[in-house]
């Protein structure tokens, strides 16, 4: 196989998808308007993801995080199982 081939056919499956998220975006922006995106914080699980937020509320700024105030306790966390335990002694 030719290798322009080979990069053609790598290279397409990505183009797909960036033009098909392009057309979504498009198709939100026409029906409902300008969208502000930003970071969001997850108290239950501990984390952050970026997501459409409404217009009257702001983004997550972790410049304003206070690591005083950090309880990992707080935080759902997966448990160990003993068998976990017992595989890594």
């Amino acid at each position: 196989m030719e290798p322009q081939l080979i990069a053609i056919a790598l290279i397409v499956p990505f183009v797909l998808v960036f033009i098909y998220a392009g057309l979504h975006e498009y198709r939100r922006y026409k029906s409902e308007g300008r969208a502000k995106y930003g970071l969001v914080y997850d108290e239950e699980t501990g984390t952050t993801h970026v997501t459409g937020i409404p217009e009257d509320d702001e983004g997550y700024d972790p410049s304003d995080f206070d690591p005083s105030d950090f309880d990992p306790s707080d935080h759902n966390e997966p448990d160990e199982t003993n068998t976990q335990r017992d595989e890594r002694t």
